[in-house]
Order: structure tokens, then C-alpha cells, then sequence
């Protein structure tokens, strides 16, 4: 309990001197005081898996999905772009029904946010091991397809470090 409360704090620290951009040490005293009154009331709803991006296999895959994800979602910004810019192509807006292999709810809340932040795409619900996605041109709606198409491209890299 306390090595998840010493790394949240140490999370939150970490943000806090990202954000105020400075040493100077009045600033850093309200950051350990605003970092650690966090970290103690919220040790509770933080879940303990975060905490297993302390194995530095998993810290590795983790860091290693960050250019991954920025890929996926310039090229589906410009997807985007193009279908705007051309109203002529056309697009088959629905909600599909994809499976992902993930069991962790850290791990299925990371693929629903990689797969929303994506432009085209926004996860609708989450039901056990299904995801129910709006897609801006559903090319399939038979549920392997689909997986195929909107969740492998990141649940090979999330299942690495939340499994």
C-alpha cells in the first residue's frame, strides 16, 4: 500500500513540476504538499496496476505504444481531413461491435481512449469483452473484421503492459 501511495505521489510530483516549469522553491513546496494530499486521498481509487509500470518490461512497452498511438492517430487525422475536404467520398457511419483479448479494466479503459482519441472512431460502451465502437465509414460489421481493423493496431502493444 505504501510503495502505490510513494508512486503516486511521485506521479503526481512529476506533473506538477512539468506544469509549473520551475525549481524555485516555494513552487516546489506546494507541489509536494498538493502531490502528496492526492496521493493520500485518492491511493484508494487509483487502481494497483499502474503500479506494475514499475517493471521496466512493461515501463519499455508502454513508452514504446506513445509513438505508436501518435502514428495511428496523425493518419486518421488525415483520413479525416481528406473526407472533409472531398465531400464526394463516401461514408458508411455505425456503431460496430469489436472483441478485445484484454482482462484488465486499466487495459480496456486504455484501448476505449486510444480508439476515441482516434479521429473517425469513438467507443461507445464497453460490455466484458466487448467494445461498441461509432466509426466514421464501418467497413464491416462482422466483429473479427472489425477488430481487426480498429483494435489489434493497439492491444498488441497495451496487452504488453497491462495485459
Amino acid at each position: 500500500m505504501m510503495k502505490k501511495m510513494l508512486f503516486h505521489f511521485l506521479m503526481l510530483f512529476g506533473v506538477w513540476l512539468l506544469f509549473t516549469w520551475t525549481l524555485e522553491i516555494p513552487d516546489v513546496i506546494a507541489g509536494v504538499i498538493v502531490s502528496l494530499i492526492l496521493a493520500v486521498l485518492l491511493n484508494s481509487i487509483f487502481d494497483g496496476e499502474v503500479t506494475s509500470l514499475l517493471n521496466p518490461v512493461k515501463l519499455f512497452w508502454a513508452i514504446i505504444y506513445i509513438p505508436v498511438f501518435f502514428y495511428h492517430m496523425m493518419v486518421a487525422n488525415l483520413d479525416v481531413a481528406y473526407r472533409v475536404l472531398n465531400p464526394g467520398l463516401p461514408i458508411k457511419p455505425g456503431i460496430v461491435k469489436v472483441k478485445t483479448k484484454l482482462k484488465s479494466d486499466l487495459g480496456k479503459t486504455t484501448l476505449a481512449n486510444s480508439i476515441t482519441l482516434t479521429p473517425g472512431t469513438l467507443t461507445v460502451d464497453i460490455k466484458g469483452e466487448y467494445l461498441y465502437i461509432h466509426w466514421i465509414n464501418v467497413l464491416s460489421d462482422n466483429v473479427e473484421e472489425a477488430t481487426k481493423e480498429i483494435v489489434d493496431k493497439f492491444e498488441k502493444y497495451i496487452v504488453r503492459f497491462y495485459g
